[in-house]
């Protein structure tokens, strides 16, 4: 496994354990040559039971992917301070969310959650993945979902 930070292949594991109902094993490893760590997932290849399908807006079915949302991400994050394994993390995390929903997710299922997640890592990053996402088509459709990111009141309490 190559270092996504320094793509040296010398690593050790710190700690493994099942991930996704015992479809995959989660491992956190650690790069020799600069110390930074990264989460790996092993799986087995192939459509079997456990597998995620994609419903596309265009009604075709194809497994999830998340080579798929860590490129999205990425483009996102083009010259912003967010690492390969911050994406790689992202798109772990998207991933275990869609097995917990069931074996078939919608692209739009994947887009928020990869939304509710990139707001947390980059902002800037967020927005510009919501702009495709969401299609924006005029700078009031920034400063609509600006403000929903930076909202700052507190909701509502109940008596």
């Amino acid at each position: 496994m190559r270092c996504p930070s320094c793509s040296e292949v010398e690593d050790k594991v710190i700690d493994s354990r099942t991930a996704e109902e015992g479809a995959a094993i989660r491992r956190r490893r650690e790069c020799l040559a600069c110390g930074r760590r990264f989460t790996t997932f092993e799986r087995i290849e192939g459509v079997e039971e456990g597998t995620v399908m994609v419903l596309k807006r265009s009604g075709t079915r194809e497994v999830f992917d998340p080579a798929k949302v860590v490129a999205g991400v990425r483009a996102a994050t083009k010259n912003r301070p967010v690492s390969e394994a911050a994406m790689v993390e992202l798109a772990g995390q998207v991933e275990e969310a869609m097995r917990a929903i069931g074996s078939e997710v919608t692209t739009q299922q994947i887009g928020l959650a990869v939304l509710d997640r990139l707001a947390s890592v980059d902002e800037v990053a967020y927005l510009r993945f919501a702009s495709v996402y969401k299609g924006f088509e005029e700078a009031g459709d920034f400063q609509r979902e600006l403000g929903l990111l930076t909202k700052s009141t507190e909701p509502k309490r109940r008596d």
